[in-house]
């Protein structure tokens, strides 16, 4: 009889080792491994994941490189939004997890595989993220999920392992850790109790030697896009890597994020993301300089929309294709660059500068004089701008004045009533 083959994202981590020989064992399945490659990862690391899904008995193993194609499907979208969760989170999970599941639902097609399978367990969101797009991309083929169907804890899957010979560092066990180019999540331990700090060693690279001499960055920009630093132009990925290696050496870009699951309950992570964040304030700081008050104002609204499909993984509604066209439409003229200066501990916008500000072409002094008005024009419109909320007041006024009055339901109600 023909054993089922199971196409099953893998890290490499705990969740997914286990998921690994709870299907060859209990499922009596084929297995075929693959590691989406969404930055994160070094050459070895690779290498020791390959080596350990061979080892664990895996049929094959498949690295897909993703990096370039997260930087152009969704970072570029996340910088022209402004994109921060919660005002704080650079969403770093959810587009790695919809292009993760992306690139396993088509190669479980191109292998023509029985069935998909991942590690995500049934209380956070990258089950739903994992769900939707393979139900999307492949849907016929049914989806594994044992971490979720047993309901076990990370220390029930240690026991499990370890009675199988297979050992699981400490750490590993205690967090889970997601680095990508987009940023780094940590879960576990103290980020359950919205009080208790997460602490430096939660981390995989704590802060340590920091840099104590402020440095400056400029950032170029092509129609939104990041293209260049300092005056290198780089590839998106390369850019957000060389960005991401400086601001973490001033200790940039860490925090936690407390805010809605999918599921509608509180979830808490700790994150460390200094290229998202210095990239995001760079661009918002350049867009303030080009587009106008509208604008701004409604696609702001449509990308935190934006944001939180995308949060909840529904990344191929049409609409996400519709609020992207709006996007890409808005940002044709945010051209130029922004200078980031950089300290530790902290960074600030020190500068913005565009062919199409708008500033440039307002022939005004800020608050002083302008030649595009006078002052008697200026006084008439404060007059106006500012008469609704005059007439709103005399009228509170002269209702109090005239003293208590049958309101117009009561009076209703009396009629009808005789």
């Amino acid at each position: 009889m023909r054993k089922p083959l199971v196409v099953l994202a893998f890290s490499g981590g705990l969740d997914t080792t286990f998921c690994l020989l709870w299907l060859k064992e209990t499922l009596g399945a084929r297995v075929v491994t693959a590691t989406v490659d969404t930055g994160g990862f070094s050459e070895a690391e690779l290498k020791g994941i390959e080596e350990r899904a061979l080892a664990l008995g895996a049929e094959r193993h498949h690295a897909l490189d993703a990096q370039e194609e997260l930087f152009e499907r969704f970072a570029k979208v996340l910088i022209q939004g402004n994109i921060l969760r919660g005002r704080v989170y650079p969403l770093s999970v959810a587009a790695e997890r919809v292009l993760h599941a992306d690139r396993v639902a088509r190669l479980a097609l191109e292998l023509g595989a029985d069935a998909l399978a991942h590690g995500s367990t049934g209380a956070g969101n990258d089950q739903v993220r994992f769900d939707g797009v393979f139900r999307a991309l492949a849907p016929g083929l049914p989806i594994h999920a044992p971490i979720r169907s047993l309901g076990w804890t990370r220390e029930a899957e240690v026991a499990w392992l370890a009675e199988r010979g297979v050992k699981i560092p400490p750490k590993t066990a205690a967090y889970s850790v997601n680095a990508g180019l987009w940023g780094t999540t940590v879960g576990g331990r103290e980020t359950h109790d919205p009080w208790v700090s997460v602490p430096e060693s939660a981390y995989p690279a704590p802060a340590e030697g920091l840099r104590s001499e402020p440095v400056e960055v400029v950032v170029s920009f092509e129609a939104g896009v990041p293209v260049a630093l300092d005056g290198r132009r780089l590839p998106g990925a390369a850019l957000v890597g060389e960005l991401h290696a400086l601001g973490r050496a001033f200790g940039l870009g860490r925090g936690v994020h407390l805010g809605d699951t999918v599921l509608g309950i509180k979830g808490r992570i700790g994150f460390e993301a200094p290229a998202p964040l210095l990239l995001i304030f760079a661009h918002q700081e350049l867009e303030k300089l080009v587009l106008t008050r509208w604008q701004g104002f409604w696609k702001n609204q449509l990308a935190d929309f934006y944001g939180q499909l995308l949060h909840e993984g529904l990344y191929f509604d049409p609409v996400m294709r519709d609020i992207e066209a709006l996007i890409s439409s808005s940002q044709q003229r945010v051209c130029g660059e922004t200078r980031l200066r950089l300290a530790p501990g902290r960074f600030e916008v020190g500068g913005v500068r565009s062919p199409f500000s708008l500033a440039a072409v307002q022939s005004a002094a800020y608050g002083e004089t302008s030649r595009l008005w006078s002052g008697e024009e200026a006084a008439g419109f404060a007059k106006l701008h500012g008469l609704s909320m005059s007439l709103a007041l005399r009228a509170g006024s002269a209702a109090r004045k005239s003293g208590p009055r049958v309101r117009p339901g009561k009076a209703a109600a009396a009629g009808a009533s005789r």
